[in-house]
């Protein structure tokens, strides 16, 4: 069968409410200056879907660095990949600044988060080696564990007893092939918003020879007392082999790294395909990335305020007993029943009729018959808001309830 000809009946997963959704539940456009208020089809609506965890995105101070970076640097320097030439001193200055506050002798600049983790495990194992992962992992970690050539055992989400049990079959394995074990985690997972539990599987470490690889990308400059992340939270950043953080999440750009030790980046710097085959980071989201980083330094102000919106949200939703499920992050997953179209018309009654704008993941990402709003609560949200929030939350869970949302179509948008 052609290739194209595949495609007609078979659309994906997502892909296949297509003509229903997009522009409305898929590829929707928010517009305006990024903050709780944007415009969703010309209406101002309360944006409870955007990762700008600690509000820099339009901090007063980030855009004038951003502004004045691009100003004095356009877009495009430095030209070319990194190991060619595109190295610059602002370049090292990022990621000596990244090390020291994730506390890790060296890091290494990405270019992108989800093409950087799927480029590090590629580099770090080969063929003899052995990867055990949760088996709720990001997407990115699973498609780089896809490419790897070697084997691959999966424990079931944030079960030690579980993990226990592959990496005995992996140290089995490992002992034949002369290979190693790395172990690959969450440090927040984005869905359901629970911490790995890192300092578990650092323990298993007194019984089982692994690296520990962490994909902190809700972690990183939420968690912690200094917002260095989950390893932080949970007293063991230490004993994490390689720590991956993203600047799409707390620090509102784009870009990413990961801290280790130097042997360890420098051999990333010569073996990432993704970053030596890739144009280096422009000069602005650099530049742009190192005030960010200062103003989580001096700031804590604003992880602050974040957790007091977190707190407010998390506690008023559960005190009018919505099911948050697991979560112990600024994370808000909120868990109601029903089909995926009585799920597009709760969120269609909640944009339209309360102007409030949040994330739904249906099935079959998640069970049949289960609902998830998704809220991401940011330090730019007010009390008001989140009062707001769950009295409109309430309101719409009696709808459901009551069979008002029941239909076996999708929302239709006009």
């Amino acid at each position: 069968m052609d290739i194209f000809e595949k495609i007609k009946t078979n659309k994906g997963n997502i892909g296949q409410y297509k003509k229903e959704a997009h522009g409305y539940f898929s590829f929707p456009k928010l517009e305006g200056e990024i903050s709780p208020r944007m415009k969703f089809r010309g209406k101002e609506v309360l944006t409870w879907s955007l990762n700008n965890y600690i509000g820099l995105a339009n901090h007063p101070e980030v855009r004038k660095a951003d502004a004045e970076a691009a100003a004095q640097y356009g877009m495009a320097y430095p030209m070319g990949a990194r190991m060619m030439s595109g190295q610059t001193s602002k370049h090292e200055e990022l990621e000596k600044e990244l090390a020291d506050f994730v506390g890790k002798p060296d890091a290494f600049l990405l270019n992108y988060g989800y093409q950087g983790m799927v480029s590090i495990i590629d580099a770090i194992v080969g063929r003899n080696d052995v990867v055990v992962y949760d088996a709720e992992s990001h997407a990115c970690i699973l498609d780089g564990v896809r490419l790897h050539m070697g084997k691959r055992f999966v424990y079931l989400h944030n079960d030690m007893d579980s993990l226990r049990k592959q990496l005995e079959h992996a140290t089995s394995l490992a002992q034949k092939t002369g290979g190693g074990i790395l172990v690959i985690t969450e440090g927040v997972f984005g869905m359901s918003g629970d911490m790995g539990r890192i300092d578990d599987i650092v323990a298993l470490k007194k019984e089982f020879n692994f690296r520990l690889l962490v994909d902190d990308a809700h972690g990183f400059g939420t968690m912690g007392k200094t917002g260095a992340g989950t390893g932080e939270e949970l007293g063991v950043q230490d004993d994490i082999d390689l720590y991956f953080g993203t600047f799409a999440k707390s620090m509102a750009g784009i870009g990413a790294f990961v801290a280790c030790p130097e042997e360890v980046c420098d051999y990333l710097r010569y073996n990432m395909r993704s970053q030596t085959f890739a144009k280096s980071l422009p000069m602005p989201m650099v530049i742009g990335a190192l005030k960010r980083l200062e103003l989580l330094r001096t700031q804590p102000e604003l992880r602050e305020k974040l957790w007091t919106i977190v707190n407010a949200l998390q506690n008023g939703l559960k005190a009018e007993n919505f099911d948050l499920g697991v979560t112990n992050s600024p994370v808000t997953p909120v868990y109601l029943s029903g089909s995926v179209a009585e799920g597009t018309n709760v969120v269609m009654d909640l944009r339209e009729n309360y102007n409030i704008f949040c994330s739904i993941v249906v099935y079959p990402v998640i069970p049949k018959g289960q609902l998830l709003l998704r809220l991401i609560p940011t330090a730019s949200h007010t009390l008001e808001d989140v009062e707001y929030t769950i009295k409109a939350f309430s309101e719409v869970r009696k709808k459901l309830e009551a069979g008002k949302y029941s239909t076996t179509k999708m929302a239709q948008i006009s």
